[in-house]
């Protein structure tokens, strides 16, 4: 006998737990894999992000149902990012990670959801952490919200021999501290595991805060003031003038605003002015076609085109010839250009960011650029500093450069002497200069994993 079977008709029930999208702007992945976990589990389809710009992105690519979102960002302004969120996607339920919703954010109907999730979430992080061992006193036992669990305290990184670093858990023998460390204390490992969860968790959070961007290393309030003002004039269309000494990072803070920004997914196009012949600079900025001019044997895609959408670096901005300016002070008031040899005129959507190493006001009042163009390009201005104003980073990007460089081979240590013979250098070529002796102190190394003053040469000729 066949088995008799009814057709199951889908029902209200049935319809309601189809898929929904949630976006997830988090900083701590721990957190954000966690609530995510337990949303999929609700039968949410997730999305992550780990700041701002990358979850503008995200919802551009998709529509999500519901955003949550971090009680702070590390790349905008969580205020400013709520309210344009709110306007470009005024349908989406917007819920932070401490269970409010945004002032005007509809009230969807799975809030309770995402309630839920939230709660179940944080309570795990604080069960997990309750179960941790005591090692700085009962104070530790108390939830902390969104850091993962430290099942043993966690490694204190200690510069060994100026930049290198060792790994000491606290109460182990520590070596006896260089001149670098001296110049440099450290606070005790005790003194950092004695604080409350809760007053340590704040602590973090605040210290993030005015933290610098990934691009800039340095610590130094110059520095953090250029990735303060990188974040703040990034995600608006407002053009932006860099100006500081050559080999300061112009075109890292460039790159910087391009990704904060909300054309981070359009092309980042770069362009030096100083580096192209004047008889070319134009047809390279604007494009020709084909027979422009003697060579021209095709059309071509200028600079500025090839941009649209995205972002334009003019670096060197301040060697544009005049006749050139004008050209472009007419396409930054317009938005429209016309190649070289072509009567029609093209539409184009960019934003300017242009970089100069010498001071573009004097430059205006000795004739050799033109004023209204100055106006047009600082409407904001970044000045990046020289390496000789943020010294005390010199630890930091010795560092940095050394572990870049120990990408393609094996990573190698600088000694005391060393650090204080880069020290009493003065940087005329700033940061490049810097990444340029350690590259040049490395080759002169040979196989050895030590770098020693003998090997820092600044390529000086002494008369």
């Amino acid at each position: 006998m066949q088995p008799f079977s009814v057709p199951v008709l889908p029902t209200a029930s049935a319809s309601r737990i189809r898929p929904r999208t949630a976006l997830l702007a988090i900083a701590d992945s721990n957190y954000r894999k966690r609530l995510a976990e337990i949303l999929t589990g609700l039968r949410w389809q997730v999305r992550e992000a780990e700041g701002g710009a990358e979850a503008w992105a995200e919802a551009d690519s998709l529509t999500p149902e519901a955003l949550i979102v971090d009680s702070w960002l590390p790349d905008l302004h969580l205020g400013e990012f709520i309210r344009d969120f709110r306007q470009r996607f005024p349908d989406v339920d917007l819920v932070t990670t401490g269970g409010s919703g945004a002032e005007d954010s509809p009230r969807g109907p799975y809030r309770q959801e995402l309630l839920y999730a939230l709660r179940r979430s944080q309570d795990t992080d604080t069960a997990t952490w309750n179960t941790a061992p005591q090692l700085g006193g009962p104070e530790l036992a108390g939830p902390r919200k969104h850091a993962g669990p430290w099942p043993v305290p966690p490694p204190l990184a200690m510069p060994l021999s100026g930049a290198a670093s060792i790994l000491v858990r606290p109460g182990a023998a520590r070596p006896s501290p260089t001149p670098v460390e001296m110049a440099h204390p450290e606070p005790s490992a005790q003194s950092s595991f004695s604080r409350p969860a809760a007053e340590m968790h704040a602590g973090r959070r605040e210290a993030a805060l005015p933290d610098r961007l990934p691009e800039l290393i340095g610590n130094a309030s110059c520095m953090l003031e250029v990735s303060r003002r990188i974040r703040l004039v990034a995600p608006r269309m407002t053009a932006v003038l860099i100006e500081g000494p050559t080999g300061s990072g112009k075109e890292l803070v460039a790159e910087a605003l391009h990704r904060l920004s909300l054309r981070s997914r359009k092309p980042f196009v770069a362009i030096n002015c100083a580096a192209i012949p004047e008889a070319l600079l134009e047809a390279e900025l604007f494009g020709h076609t084909r027979g422009a001019f003697t060579g021209a044997v095709q059309s071509r895609v200028g600079r500025i085109e090839s941009a649209d959408g995205g972002t334009l670096f003019l670096d060197e901005i301040g060697e544009m010839p005049l006749a050139l300016q004008s050209k472009l002070l007419r396409f930054v008031e317009s938005g429209e250009l016309q190649r070289v040899g072509d009567n029609e005129t093209l539409k184009v959507d960019v934003r300017i960011v242009a970089a100069t190493h010498r001071p573009l006001v004097q430059a205006t009042h000795d004739g050799g650029f033109r004023a209204d163009l100055y106006y047009r390009l600082a409407v904001f201005l970044i000045r990046t500093p020289s390496l000789i104003d943020h010294a005390q980073d010199l630890p930091l990007l010795v560092a940095h450069f050394l572990e870049r460089m120990g990408r393609d081979a094996p990573i190698k240590r600088i000694d005391a002497e060393a650090m204080v013979k880069l020290a009493a250098h003065d940087w005329p070529g700033n940061v490049r200069e810097l990444e340029h002796v350690l590259e040049r102190a490395s080759i002169l190394a040979g196989d050895e994993t030590l770098l020693t003053a003998a090997e820092i040469d600044f390529g000086l000729t002494v008369n």
